[in-house]
């Protein structure tokens, strides 16, 4: 038992550091690619100067670590064990009685280690740097900006409305424009802004027009609006211009980011920022899918060991040791592509989220286990 203990502690020490190499060398060979083409956008850019550049493609390091790790864990694990097995190691260890189940166990605890800090540590410094990298990015690198850009004009929000209905819901369209002139500066205004009042039947309750709307702490704000009563019998009666303030649980911040790429909010935050982004009208299936897909790296990081020590560790006097790693390289690039077309199928509504985001995962497991069943027991 104790030889076991020791054997399986060095495995995983020779297994992480492969990792840890393969991980260094390929963050570097993408970060210079990825280098080298934000010079080439910055060529044509006069503000663009090369500090800036070397600033986005810092801030995007972690990003593509957190993207890499699955395949250098696969390729990390294929050398460690291609090694061990090309110096007989592992052969003297299972001529003293010691099953693959036994020494793997180290190299599958690093490989969920890698998975679940990558989940919880690596991913929050990813999706933070990324915005910022995404903010410098959008100012000297891209004609883009706020959310007026995103929005292609007219920003149409829905949200909970409990003012006149329980479950009551409210939709709110505007077109966006700069903040108002309260001095409040991370307000957000709607010009020619329009508010439905629906029951939770979706039975029309009242309408109101306002020239602007502006989002301030809690609460949106919109003054001279007319309420257009639905309830009553002349739907075009207007009552007198008022003050109207409808509370809210979205700010500015939440607003942009939805329009954003999931990859730059927090794995911690996503829980929350789903359950406003639903109540608020706006489609959640993408950060669903990415908070999903953060869950089960552990899972997948586990699956790429296995798969590495079942196509790494044949004996090297049977030969094809090389037809095996590549095949075990191929496996890896195949689910890869299993991944993607999982996630492009979930964000259309395809697949269901849970499935699309675990199926990758869960199949690299099941590959991985039935080729070390076969490869130990026959």
């Amino acid at each position: 038992m104790m030889l076991a203990v020791t054997l399986s502690a060095y495995v995983a020490r020779r297994f992480a550091s492969s990792v840890l190499l393969l991980l260094a060398a390929l963050t570097g060979l993408v970060a210079l690619f990825d280098f080298i083409e934000l010079l080439r956008r910055a060529a044509t850019r006069a503000d663009a100067g090369f500090g800036i550049v070397v600033t986005i493609a810092a801030l995007r390091l972690p990003f593509m670590m957190l993207q890499i790790i699955p395949f250098a864990i696969l390729l990390g694990g294929i050398a460690a064990f291609w090694r061990l097995s090309r110096s007989s190691e592992l052969v003297v260890a299972r001529a003293a009685g010691i099953s693959a189940w036994g020494f793997l166990a180290g190299p599958l605890l690093v490989a969920l280690l890698f998975g679940g800090l990558s989940t919880v540590a690596i991913s929050p410094l990813s999706s933070a740097l990324l915005s910022q990298a995404e903010r410098l990015d959008s100012t000297y690198l891209r004609n883009a900006g706020g959310i007026t850009a995103l929005a292609g004009g007219r920003l149409w929000l829905r949200q909970a409305d409990r003012a006149i209905d329980p479950d009551g819901v409210a939709i709110l369209a505007g077109r966006p424009a700069l903040p108002g002139r309260r001095g409040e500066r991370a307000a957000l205004r709607l010009e020619e802004a329009s508010l439905w009042r629906l029951s939770t039947a979706d039975k029309p309750l009242a309408r109101v027009e306002a020239p602007s709307a502006v989002l301030l702490a809690g609460r949106w704000v919109l003054d001279n609006a007319v309420v257009f009563n639905a309830t009553q019998g002349n739907q075009n009666q207007a009552a007198p211009p008022a003050r109207i303030e409808l509370p809210t649980d979205l700010t500015p911040d939440r607003i942009e980011d939805s329009f954003a790429s999931p990859d730059t909010l927090s794995f911690w935050a996503l829980p929350e920022f789903i359950a406003v982004l639903e109540s608020s009208g706006f489609s959640a299936v993408r950060h669903r899918l990415h908070y999903q897909s953060l869950l089960s790296l552990p899972v997948l990081a586990a699956a790429m060991a296995l798969l590495a020590a079942s196509f790494s560790m044949r004996q090297a006097r049977r030969g094809g040791v090389a037809q095996m790693i590549g095949l075990g390289v191929a496996a890896g690039f195949a689910l890869f592509v299993l991944d993607r077309v999982a996630g492009e199928l979930g964000e259309t509504g395809t697949l269901p989220v849970v499935l699309a985001a675990w199926a990758p995962a869960a199949a690299g497991l099941m590959l991985a286990l039935t080729m070390l069943l076969h490869l130990e027991d026959g």
